[in-house]
């Protein structure tokens, strides 16, 4: 016959209990410190764009954004997403802006982490890759930042365009500076003589994701297929039934992923690193593989 004991427990005292919650928050800290924020997700998405040329149908277009590197971006991780990129294969590299962090006080070392990104960006295989800049970036100084990235073989768009081109078709891509802090100019990157044209889409990059309510409104903007953004890094710590707790100017209502803003896609990347502290929670970094495919 079976027997069974119970041991009686000890009651739950002010101590045992301030024990329990400063191992549970030790806990938490170290998971969204160390682990969440170091585990990068790979959103796979295809990109539909009215009036594509059949010679896009299946290009690929590795999107990654808001690096903030050393702070807190170790230079191990950058490489680490370098290295998921170039598993990817991707045919053009999209980088989405805040490759450094601005802080009171930093401005030479953040100069300095400029170059560094830039030049370990340096390891990623496809050498198509077209940049734009966030608002850390133009705080610490668009034209430095700039520099390193164009020193190493990146185009930086700013209230610019170019066309991509591949078996004699084209389709246009067009970086907006970025509109926290700078000067956003939609009739440059997007002039008259490429809206609408048969068979030649335009994507936008724009580092603040709110912002595409204001493009809409532009008649450059109406010319818009699909719109890139980062800057809010989904939220970077989420919390069941709260959702994010903080959320930057310019991007609060458009926070991670997919929306439709009046005819235009809007696409906003979580990105890569952290600010304010070193943590993420139901919010991992992340790489986006944009698939283009025909409508």
């Amino acid at each position: 016959m079976a027997h069974t004991h119970t041991f009686p427990r000890g009651p739950i005292t002010r101590r045992r209990f301030l024990k329990a919650g400063i191992c549970g928050a030790a806990g938490l800290t170290l998971y969204a410190g160390e682990i969440a924020r170091h585990w990068i997700e790979i959103t796979r998405r295809d990109m539909v764009l009215r009036g594509l040329p059949a010679a896009f149908d299946g290009l690929r277009v590795a999107q990654l954004s808001d690096i903030h590197l050393d702070e807190f971006t170790e230079p191990f991780f950058l490489r680490q997403a370098i290295g998921c990129i170039n598993a990817l294969h991707p045919d053009l590299v999209f980088l989405t802006g805040d490759y450094v962090t601005h802080q009171l006080g930093m401005h030479k070392f953040a100069v300095g982490e400029a170059w560094q990104c830039a030049n370990i960006l340096q390891e990623l295989k496809c050498r198509r890759i077209y940049a734009i800049l966030g608002n850390h970036d133009v705080l610490v100084g668009a034209k430095q930042v700039t520099e390193a990235l164009t020193a190493n073989g990146i185009t930086v768009l700013v209230n610019s365009y170019l066309p991509i081109e591949r078996g004699g078709s084209r389709f246009w891509l067009a970086g907006l500076d970025e509109p926290g802090v700078g000067h956003p100019r939609p009739e440059l990157a997007v002039p008259e003589s490429i809206r609408n044209l048969p068979h030649e889409p335009v994507v936008l990059m724009c580092h603040a994701p709110d912002y595409a309510d204001d493009l809409i409104t532009h008649p450059a903007g109406q010319a818009v297929n699909v719109m890139l953004a980062g800057h809010t890094h989904g939220g970077q710590v989420r919390l069941p039934f709260v959702g994010a707790l903080v959320l930057p100017p310019l991007g609060k209502k458009y926070v991670e992923g997919s929306f439709t803003v009046g005819s235009m896609q809007l696409y906003v990347n979580r990105g890569l690193g952290t600010v304010g502290l070193p943590f993420r929670f139901d919010c991992p970094p992340e790489i986006t593989l944009h698939t283009l495919r025909r409508s």
